[in-house]
């Protein structure tokens, strides 16, 4: 898959909802309740980070749940990149990008969202043909007003911010112009997680589309 088809696939996915929730799972057992949850909250496309053991065993819970879309975060290596894949993941998220995780992500029919922080970064990734990026960590980074500053510049490129975003300071960035969608973990707190209370999680999900569509 080339980096423009990538771009296309990727874009699709960050248009269908307001938010990506971005979730670190332990239990394979929580996979499929939480990604109904999210799914039946209006939320279906879904970022499980490989930050656990248990990260790829849950992707391949996740992509059998109906209406999903279930992504792998955290990408580091061109292994990573090959055992989301193996594992069910339709798409995937890296922190930055490296060439080897770019070519691994082409070979594997992966479409990646490769992050970016810098107007370096995102014109290195555009120039690759990446035009769909990750900007991560977005409120370290700068927050809204450092992304609003790329889209005069660099408008041929969109983002989805992640790191900091939560319900209160999305509204910020969704109302720019160049970004897409947000990435955000606010809408599976642990608490909920613990109790698996699916209702509340379900409902955070509304309320995100709700309030940020």
């Amino acid at each position: 898959m080339t980096p423009e088809k990538m771009s296309d696939a990727t874009e699709a996915l960050c248009r269908k909802a307001p938010v990506i929730p971005v979730l670190i799972v332990e239990k394979a057992s929580d996979a499929k309740p939480l990604a109904e949850a999210l799914i039946a909250g209006g939320l279906p496309c879904l970022e499980v980070t490989l930050r656990t053991e248990a990260a790829l065993e849950v992707i391949a819970e996740m992509a059998q749940v109906a209406g999903g879309h279930v992504g792998a975060g955290t990408l580091l290596t061109p292994q990573d990149v090959e055992n989301a894949k193996k594992s069910g993941a339709t798409f995937g998220v890296s922190p930055g990008a490296t060439d080897r995780i770019l070519d691994a992500a082409e070979a594997n029919d992966l479409p990646l969202l490769p992050g970016a922080a810098t107007a370096t970064e995102a014109m290195q990734l555009l120039e690759k043909g990446y035009r769909i990026q990750k900007f991560f960590p977005a409120e370290a980074n700068g927050g809204a007003p450092a992304l609003k500053a790329l889209a005069s510049p660099l408008p041929q490129i969109s983002f989805c911010p992640t790191g900091g975003v939560s319900l209160a300071n999305a509204p910020d960035y969704l109302g720019l112009s160049n970004t897409l969608c947000v990435g955000g973990s606010w809408v599976a707190p642990t608490k909920a997680f613990e109790a698996k209370d699916w209702k509340t999680i379900e409902n955070l999900a509304r309320e995100a589309v709700t309030r940020l569509s």
